[in-house]
This record gives C-alpha cells, structure tokens and sequence, in this order.
C-alpha cells in the first residue's frame, strides 16, 4: 500500500502534513523504513546471512541500473515537455563510478543559457542532508557528538522551557524532535531579519513534547548547525568547506549565497504565472538558515558526495566520515510520517535524511529540497542496490524532481515504473500550492462598515516573536512596515470597519495570498502571523 509520507523538502510555505520543508509535501515512497545498512549488492538478498533484516525477497532485474539509466533521458525529456519546466540536471552514481550526469534545458528563460551537468542550482533542503554529513566528519575527528547539548556551544540559545534549552541535543535538532513548532522562525527570516535574530527568537515559540513529537524546523536544525561549529572554531560555512566540499574536491558547492550569485554558470529560479514559467519574483537568499537550506552546487559535484555517502563514509580510499558516525543519520530515529493504514508503512526521519521502504522492500535513503520562489531537488538512494540518483531544477516545486527519482527506482527494483508517481505528486503539490488567508476567493462587503480616522491606527506596534510593525499614513492610505529597519512593506487596504488586508507573496505564502489586519483599541492582529504555533496580536507602544 502507498503511503503518503514527508518529503522534508522547504523553508516556504507550512504544509499540513510537515513542511517542507520545508515542509514538506508529500513523498509518495511505499513509505519508510528498516533501519539496514548492508553492504550495497546487486543480488537477490544484498546482505550476509548474518544479517537478515538486510535481506531482500526479489532479485534485481538483470542490468538493472544500466537499463534504467538508459531511460532517464526519456523520462526527464517528457517530463520537462508536460510541465514546460525550464532547466534541469540530473545524475546517477553506482558501483562507486558516475553512471550519468546530464543537464537539460535553459538556466534562464531570457538568456536561454543552456544547462549542463556543471551548472550550479540551489538545493534548498537538501542542504539538511549534506549538512549532517559535515557534521558527522566532525563527530568523526572527535570534535562534538550527535548527543552534544545545543545550549552549551551557542551563546545566548534559549527555547520557551528552561529544561529542553538546558538538554536538547544536535541529534534533537537534526530529527525535527526538539518541540519547535513545525517552521518556527521561517516568517520571521521572510521579514528580514539576519541569523542571529531568528535564532534568538525562538525562545518565544510555545513547544510541543520534547522528543516524541516532529515539527520539521528549518532553524532548529541551522541552530544545530551553529552549536556545532562553534565547536570546531570556524563558523558553519567554512566548516563546511573544509570538511566535506573541499576533500571531495566539490569546487562548485558553497552554502554562501554570494559564491552562488558569482557563478559563470548558474540557474535563476523560475515561477509559475498564469500557466506560464517565468524568472522568480525574487531570487531566494537563504544565508539566514544556509545549514538547513543554503547549499549550491551541480550534478557533477554532488556525484562526489553520493559517492562518499554511499561508501559509508569513504571518498578515493580516504575515509572522510566514519561509518558509525554517519550510521544514526541515514536510519531512522523518529516517526515523520505514522501509518494511515494497518497495512501501509510509517515514514520515518534520521539525522537530516529521510529513511523509507520502497515496495520492493527495499529501504531508501533521501531529501527533498524547494524553494516558492524557484527551485526544486530530490536526491534518492537505495542502498541494497548500490545505486543513487539526484535531480536539480530551477522552478517552483510541482513534484517533477521527486516522480523522475520514483520512477528511476522503479525501474531499478522491478525494470518498469510501477506507480503513476507524476499524478500522485503533481496531486500532492498542487493541493499545497494554493494560496492562504481567510478571505482569499471571498468577495469585497458591498456595504462595509467605514473606518475610523487612518490617523487613528497610526502608530508602532510590538510582537516579541516578530518585532515592532509600524503602521503609518502616507498618500492617503495606511502602510505596514515591518522587518529590520522596516525593510518590508504592505500597503493596506480597507475591508471592513476597523479591518483591513494585504497581499504578499513569499517563501511562505503563494502568489494570491491574502492576510487581515483588524484593530482593536490597542491591539493590531495580523492574520498571517496568528496561528496555532504563533501569536499574530501586536501591542500599540
């Protein structure tokens, strides 16, 4: 039975199931996992008799990777023609050798730059997964461990109870089990603020349950990330670079968003408008939380890293990441996904990995990543079979990058695409994709009710998660200044008595979203901000 489980993919708009994530959006993997870490074969039971939880029923088809590799320009080709995606990459590693590394397409829809293996894309989430590879060389060498107590290596790091700030751990930040509320800090890195603030922030976020609950959390993880490389004297993204991107002599991965910008081959992202794909709105800058989405890098590179991975650890006879290191990140630590049936599969969550079980049983390791504002990556791997593959592209996620690794593992395991992973996907995004706000869709009063004097709302407005919001009268109309400096802006319209609305679009709300804003004496509610994680009531000062 098919289960409908967490991708773990992005840091924009909250999905209902996860994020991803952020949220995340559906990954309709025959669910999620058996924690085996065999030693990668193509037989029929890939493991040692020793060893039979490792063991797989079915044999592979004879050539099983180079026949499914032989279709990939095929699917990728339909693809990209069904869904008029403009650029795409793709590529396979198995037996330890790059199989296939390919681009397709056009990095930019106005320049018409043709994309090859060594363009560069944003990998939004998937940087969690590469991240917990940086960690785990750490780990390695002795420097932190996955149990090491965020609290004790990053300055001033609280959350709203003083026993989970005192305990929560590396480990509790990289499985989403700290109990943050799923995407906490997001919307406050959309209004502008740097790192620093969104991390300091998250003290006033209520928790669920410590350790029995997943919300997946961008800045839970980069709060992680930061703990850690403190640890090691540097700071997170040179860490990076040190550990992992250089000995693997990846030259064009950095999770600096300006080494991205200065690339000579790089993609722009790419959105949907009235059916049509066009440049992004606004490129996506995720320095804010690089350790949990700010990774750049092409096929070609990330062929080194499925390489290293794949090899427990090991990378041209060198072994960068010990296997008991990397070990507790690609199996299972917590349930992401809880079964919906009696016969479906749970999915499950490592450290920054998603762990599953195909319905070849054979078990899966992989990430998602997107971005609203244009880009969309999957990485997939089954460890039995000894084969990876990685799709990048620049436009908002609609599921494409996620169905072509499905039907790549179908082809793999059974030597034809056994599920309709285009419908189930393209299903699951669109019903995400859709904008939000109580009156989106909804007609204007014929009759409202008239507002006060604009005078009278004028003013600044304090929310402890979010900042002052400075409502001011210019031109005739109210407008709403928030962020640092109050860098992001709404113009108000009125709705109804002492209510009014905005549009916006960001990472975390589509194009088409609308948010209320009602007074009320002293208090402003901003309906974007106020939901069940997050207290939209703003105070006049």
């Amino acid at each position: 039975m098919l289960a409908v489980i967490r991708p773990e993919t992005r840091h924009r708009r909250r999905w209902p199931l996860v994020a991803t994530s952020v949220l995340a959006v559906a990954v309709l993997a025959a669910a999620c996992d058996s924690g085996s870490t065999s030693s990668p074969s193509s037989s029929a039971v890939p493991a040692s008799e020793e060893n039979p939880n490792a063991q797989v029923e079915g044999a592979l088809p004879d050539n099983a990777v180079a026949d499914a590799v032989s279709k990939l320009d095929g699917l990728v080709q339909s693809m990209m023609r069904d869904t008029g995606i403009p650029g795409m990459a793709v590529a396979v590693v198995s037996g330890g050798e790059t199989k296939y590394a390919k681009g397709f397409g056009v990095a930019d829809v106005t320049t018409g730059a043709s994309v090859n293996a060594d363009t560069v894309f944003p990998l939004a989430s998937m940087s969690k997964s590469i991240g917990s590879t940086v960690i785990a060389s750490q780990v390695t060498n002795k420097t932190v461990s996955w149990d090491d107590q965020v609290a004790a290596a990053l300055p001033g790091f609280a959350l709203a109870d003083p026993y989970v700030t005192r305990t929560v751990t590396v480990a509790d930040m990289y499985t989403h089990r700290s109990g943050l509320p799923d995407h906490a800090g997001d919307k406050i890195e959309d209004l502008g603020y740097p790192r620093a603030v969104v991390l300091n922030r998250l003290r006033y976020a209520p928790l669920q349950p410590f350790r029995i609950t997943y919300d997946y959390t961008n800045f839970g993880i980069t709060a992680g990330a930061e703990s850690v490389a403190n640890r090691s004297g540097r700071d997170w993204e040179t860490l990076s670079e040190e550990s992992i991107y250089r000995p693997l002599g990846m030259t064009r991965t950095s999770s600096r968003f300006r080494d991205f910008t200065a690339r000579d081959n790089r993609v722009v992202g790419h959105v949907q408008v009235d059916g049509k794909w066009v440049v992004t709105f606004k490129q996506r800058d995720p320095d804010a939380q690089a350790p949990a989405g700010g990774v750049s890098s092409s096929v070609n590179d990330l062929t080194h890293w499925l390489t290293m991975l794949m090899a427990q650890g090991t990378y041209q006879g060198k072994q960068l990441v010990a296997p008991e290191a990397l070990l507790p990140a690609i199996t299972p630590q917590i349930v992401s996904s809880p079964s919906s049936a009696p016969d479906a599969r749970a999915g499950f969550y490592g450290y920054g990995f998603n762990v599953s079980v195909t319905a070849g049983g054979r078990t899966q390791v992989s990430h998602s990543g997107a971005f609203g504002s244009g880009a969309a990556t999957n990485f997939l791997v089954l460890p039995s079979a000894d084969v990876a593959i990685v799709v990048l592209s620049n436009a908002s996620p609609i599921g494409a990058v996620e169905a072509i690794t499905g039907e790549f593992a179908d082809l793999v395991q059974f030597g034809e695409v056994r599920h309709d992973w285009r419908t189930l996907y393209r299903q699951a995004f669109d019903a995400e994709n859709q904008p939000s706000g109580s009156l989106v869709g909804k007609p204007r009063p014929a009759n409202p009710a008239p507002a006060q004097a604009l005078s009278s709302y004028v003013g600044t407005y304090a929310n402890s998660m979010y900042g002052p919001a400075v409502v001011r009268e210019q031109g005739g109309k109210l407008v709403l200044a928030m962020g640092p400096g109050g860098v992001t802006t709404h113009e108000l319209t009125h709705w109804d008595g002492n209510t009014f609305t905005f549009t916006l679009r960001n990472e975390n709300a589509e194009l088409g979203s609308i948010s209320k804003v009602t007074f009320d004496g002293p208090r402003m509610v901003i309906e974007y901000y106020d939901d069940e994680e997050n207290d939209g009531v703003f105070t006049r000062q």
